[in-house]
């Protein structure tokens, strides 16, 4: 077969290209620190790559609800720890007046208090965080424990026991298809209509005040019991509580971990080796620059060159 000029200036301009694309390709990858720049780098690399990127986006939002969780768990908490030590002081005050010996002028001192406590344990019970109820289960934009305001512009608390708080549970998303109810609710602390004869607390509150007022010693001692009871259930609730902030922390120390290694394969599919890939873009260079010097030559020859 007969090569013509046209035939080599063809193939010369084919060979440049390619030399010129493979430089430009690995130039590239210098300057973005990525292997990956296009979908035709590495099809099945791609797939990978989407793959880790979803997952990452995923992981990185459960560890959002994982420290929402965190914060919500702690200040409730902080709120329920609250609560037990209210009670344990209204025990106290409790003990001291059950003595039958004290003047109507210590029981009312005794009365003051505990009506101040009851209103520090309502300001509890309405407590809020990212302005939501933290006590008033899916309801949170609701206040539990709402009263309305007489003539001179005071809560009317007598009927606090008649109110019940949303018992809904509040489910944070902490890892792949686990979900974990975060919240506890008014009824769980402070109890619920159900319990007003019993150990509802505001309702016992509100039967030692009036005991109190009348200096009606045997029903001051009749709410020591219901006071420990009560106590007790508020304790069960904060170990719950503490369980759950447990569990939550190993879901986080989880997705953390899960993060680093879904990072670490992502980086393996997407980065580029430096030190592979100068020493390639180095050798790429050489050949290009080396058809670039054959190329002159025969680019140069004409007819001229074969008539002399």
């Amino acid at each position: 077969m007969r090569v013509t000029n046209n035939m080599m200036n063809s193939q010369l301009l084919l060979n440049l290209n390619r030399n010129g694309v493979r430089m430009n390709d690995l130039q590239t990858q210098m300057y973005t620190g990525r292997k990956l720049n296009k979908p035709s780098d590495d099809p099945v690399g791609i797939t990978y790559s989407m793959r880790y990127r979803a997952e990452l986006s995923s992981n990185e939002q459960h560890q959002a609800n994982v420290d929402s969780a965190l914060s919500w768990l702690d200040f409730t908490d902080t709120m329920v720890g609250q609560v037990g030590d209210v009670i344990k002081r209204v025990k106290e005050l409790t003990v001291q007046a059950s003595n039958s010996t004290n003047p109507q002028s210590a029981l009312t001192s005794i009365k003051t208090e505990i009506e101040q406590l009851k209103e520090q344990l309502i300001d509890i019970a309405n407590s809020k965080m990212n302005d939501k109820y933290i006590f008033n289960g899916q309801t949170y934009d609701k206040k539990p424990y709402d009263f309305t305001k007489t003539a001179d512009h005071l809560s009317d608390t007598s009927n606090v026991g008649d109110l019940s708080s949303d018992d809904g549970k509040i489910n944070f998303i902490v890892g792949e298809s686990v979900q974990l109810a975060i919240n506890v609710t008014g009824n769980d602390i402070f109890g619920s209509p159900s319990e007003k004869d019993d150990d509802h607390l505001f309702t016992m509150m509100d039967r030692l005040i009036g005991a109190l007022g009348n200096s009606d010693f045997p029903k001051i001692s009749e709410q020591l019991d219901k006071l420990d009871s009560r106590l007790d259930k508020v304790m069960t609730v904060r170990s719950e509580i503490g369980s759950k902030t447990n569990r939550v922390e190993l879901m986080g120390n989880r997705l953390e971990d899960l993060g680093l290694n879904l990072t670490d394969m992502q980086a393996k599919t997407e980065d580029a080796d430096y030190e592979k890939v100068i020493i390639q873009s180095k050798i790429s260079e050489s050949i290009y620059n080396a058809s670039l010097a054959a190329g002159s030559k025969i680019i140069s020859t004409s007819l001229v060159d074969f008539l002399r």
